[in-house]
């Protein structure tokens, strides 16, 4: 049965944002959520128990309490929700998922920043986009964050959120950001925050140690990544040339 477990008294908030952090190309938008949870130092809130997610328990070095692969956590100051994934989600899974979740985002009034990476030899600095379901797409506009290049398709548990909330023509933000197709992503992920997420969250986030630890943070999540890509395309979040699907 699919719930949302709360672990934390309730918080008051007036349409709060909520980042999404399910891994992908590059992990972008797992390496992005993480370091905002560590940034504003964001509380444990809710276990995510969406029918088809791992039955599996997470414990962290020095800590040994048990938690559930899927979280939320809550920065009642910056008026956030962000959700951190440590599993990769199977395609069996992600229709039961994004329904669970968006019934819980529209129960708290929400405006969900849906994360994904297109995966892009870059140069110099990755390029960004957004798309929007609902009213969400007034929202890019006021932030000038510029629409896709090219037509294209978001898969994944990512891709099935934005679904969900345009069957439903609820407000949702998909916000893209170029990045490397083998290897995890620190500068991608930080330019995701830099340009988009910190503009439409109103948050001041520093993202100078994502790019000064970026070596060390490629090392530690490449098995993450190397499993992402063994689970192939339709399982991964990420963002592709319409194309790729004709």
């Amino acid at each position: 049965m699919s719930r949302i477990c709360t672990h934390k008294s309730s918080v008051d908030f007036e349409k709060p944002a909520l980042v999404e952090g399910f891994p992908g190309v590059g992990l972008v938008g797992k390496i992005a959520t993480d370091h905002l949870i560590d940034q504003l130092e964001m509380d444990y809130y809710a276990s995510v128990h969406c029918e088809g997610l791992p039955r599996i328990g997470i414990y962290r070095r020095g800590d040994g309490v048990i938690r559930p692969p899927v979280r939320l956590y809550v920065s009642e100051e910056a008026n956030l929700f962000a959700l951190q994934s440590d599993v990769p989600i199977g395609s069996q899974a992600v229709k039961t998922v994004a329904e669970c979740l968006t019934g819980w985002i529209l129960e708290h009034d929400a405006t969900p920043l849906y994360l994904s990476g297109l995966p892009t030899d870059w140069d110099d600095r990755p390029d960004v986009f957004g798309v929007a379901t609902g009213d969400g797409i007034e929202q890019l506009e006021a932030n000038g964050i510029d629409f896709p290049p090219e037509d294209g398709a978001v898969s994944g548990p990512t891709g099935a959120l934005l679904n969900r909330a345009a069957e439903l023509e609820v407000d949702s933000l998909g916000l893209v950001v170029e990045c490397s197709p083998q290897f995890p992503d620190p500068k991608a992920a930080s330019v995701l925050i830099e340009e988009t997420i910190a503009p439409i969250a109103d948050i001041d986030v520093n993202v100078e140690d994502l790019i000064d630890r970026a070596a060390e943070i490629r090392q530690q999540r490449e098995a993450f990544a190397r499993r992402m890509r063994e689970m192939g395309e339709a399982e991964s979040t990420q963002a592709q040339p319409l194309r790729m699907y004709q």
